[in-house]
C-alpha cells in the first residue's frame, strides 16, 4: 500500500512545480489544478489501481479453475505446473531424502547453452503443491526449490484461427523472441525459425505473431527493425500449463547456443528461481534481454522477467507520450514505447490495433538491434524521466 501511495503522489504532484521568484516579483501562473481537481484525481487513480489488482485476481482465478488437471497454485498464490518442483545445487544425499520422503524423479536436466543443471520431482500423492514445496526445502534446505511458474503475455490479443506457421532459417544476426508462435505474415519478409518448448509447438498465436511484426515489420506493420531475422521460441505450444519457468529457460538455452544476441520477452510472472539463474547465465555469455513490465497495474507486485538485474525492462505509453495506467510498477524501468492504439500483424495477412507493454517491448528491442548499443539508445532516446527511464524510444515506428 506504501507504494501505491507513493506513486498516486508522484502521479498527482506532477503538476505541481515550485518556482523560485526574486523578491517582489510576481510570481506567474504555473497552472496548478484546483483541490478538487486533485482529488478526484487521486480518487480516480486509487479506484483503478484496485479494479487492475481485482481483475488480475479474478483472471488467475479463473485460469486456474479452468485448467486445474494442468496447474495449481504454489506456495506464494502464483499458478504452476501441477504437482512439479524444480530444484537447482540438490546433492545425492538431499536427492535420496526426498525420494524416501515421496517425491518421484521426473528428470535430471542441464541446459547446454547456459551451462544449468537442474532436476525436477513430482509430488508426494495427496499433497498440494504449496505444502511439497514447503516439505521440499525443508529437506533439502541447501537446495533452491521452486515451483514450475507460468508467465502470461502482456498484452491482450484476439484468439488466433488456424494459420499457416512463418517459417524459414534464422541468421546468426537474428533477433530472438520468446512467446507464442509466430503466423505467416506479409509484413514478416525476413526469415523466421521456430522452435517449440510446450506440447503442441511450434504452433501460431495472435500474441506471437503481433509482437513479432513490432520486431521486424517491413510492409503493414513497421517494427523496430525492419526486416530483421527472427529465431522463435514457442513456450506455449497447445499447453494450458504454457508458460513455465521451464520452458522459457529451456528458450533461452536455445537462443543462446544459437548466438542470439537480443531477445524480447512480452511475458510476466513471479519471481522464480531456475528462470532467475537461466537470465543471469544467458547474460554473462553475451545476451541482452528486452521484457515487457507488465499490465496489471501499479499495485500489483512487480513483474518478471523484467524485473531481473540487467534485464532491459520497457514500459509503454499512450498517444500522448503517458505512462499507460494499466503499466506495472517494475523494479526498475529502463525505456518506454508506444503501447496504445497501434497495428500489428494478424493471423489473416491483415493488421489489429492492441495494446500494453508487450507490445512496447518488441519496439525497444528492435530499434536496440538498429542502435547496436544499449547506450547509442539512451542517447536517442526522447523524454527521459522516471517513469520512462532513459526515454521513450521508436515512437515513430508503429503503425497508428
Amino acid at each position: 500500500m506504501r507504494l501505491l501511495i507513493a506513486l498516486i503522489l508522484a502521479i498527482t504532484a506532477a503538476p505541481l512545480i515550485a518556482q523560485v521568484a526574486l523578491p517582489g516579483a510576481r510570481l506567474p501562473q504555473i497552472g496548478v489544478p484546483p483541490l478538487g481537481e486533485i482529488r478526484q484525481r487521486l480518487d480516480d487513480t486509487v479506484r483503478d489501481a484496485r479494479r487492475l489488482v481485482a481483475d488480475r485476481t479474478d483472471r488467475l482465478r479463473d485460469f486456474v479453475r479452468q485448467n486445474r488437471e494442468a496447474v495449481e497454485i504454489d506456495d506464494r498464490g502464483a499458478p504452476a505446473v501441477r504437482g512439479e518442483i524444480v530444484a537447482m545445487g540438490i546433492d545425492g544425499a538431499a536427492e535420496a531424502a526426498l525420494l524416501r520422503a515421496g517425491f518421484g524423479l521426473i528428470a535430471r536436466e542441464r541446459i547446454d547453452g547456459l551451462g544449468l543443471a537442474f532436476v525436477r520431482f513430482r509430488t508426494p500423492d495427496g499433497d498440494s503443491l504449496a505444502r511439497a514445496l514447503r516439505e521440499a526445502r525443508r529437506i533439502a534446505p541447501g537446495a533452491e526449490i521452486g515451483a514450475d511458474t507460468l508467465h502470461f503475455q502482456s498484452g491482450a490479443s484476439p484468439e488466433i484461427p488456424a494459420a499457416p506457421l512463418a517459417q524459414g532459417r534464422g541468421a546468426r544476426a537474428a533477433l530472438g523472441l520468446i512467446d507464442g508462435g509466430v503466423a505467416r505474415h506479409p509484413s514478416l519478409t525476413a526469415p523466421v525459425e521456430q522452435r517449440g518448448f510446450a506440447r503442441g509447438g511450434p504452433a501460431p498465436s495472435a500474441h506471437g505473431t503481433a509482437v513479432a511484426s513490432l520486431i521486424a515489420g517491413n510492409g503493414k506493420v513497421k517494427g523496430g527493425a525492419p526486416g530483421a531475422a527472427l529465431r522463435v521460441a514457442d513456450v506455449y505450444g497447445r499447453d494450458p500449463a504454457g508458460g513455465g519457468a521451464v520452458a522459457i529457460a529451456r528458450a533461452l538455452g536455445w537462443l543462446s547456443a544459437s548466438g542470439t544476441r537480443i531477445t524480447t520477452i512480452s511475458l510476466v510472472g513471479p519471481s522464480n528461481p531456475l528462470l532467475a539463474a537461466a537470465v543471469a547465465a544467458a547474460q554473462r555469455r553475451g545476451m541482452t534481454i528486452v521484457a515487457a513490465v507488465g499490465n496489471d497495474g501499479p499495485a500489483a507486485p512487480p513483474g518478471y522477467p523484467a524485473g531481473y538485474p540487467g534485464v532491459i525492462a520497457v514500459t509503454a505509453v499512450d498517444r500522448r507520450m503517458r505512462v499507460l495506467p494499466e503499466a506495472q510498477a517494475a523494479v526498475h524501468v529502463d525505456f518506454a514505447a508506444p503501447g496504445a492504439g497501434i497495428r500489428a500483424a494478424d493471423a489473416d495477412g491483415g493488421t489489429v490495433r492492441v495494446r500494453g507493454t508487450s507490445y512496447a517491448a518488441p519496439l525497444v528491442a528492435g530499434a536496440l538491434f538498429r542502435a547496436g548499443s544499449r547506450a547509442v539508445l539512451a542517447r536517442i532516446a526522447e523524454r527521459p524521466s522516471k517513469a520512462t527511464g532513459a526515454g521513450i524510444v521508436c515512437a515513430d515506428c508503429p503503425a497508428r
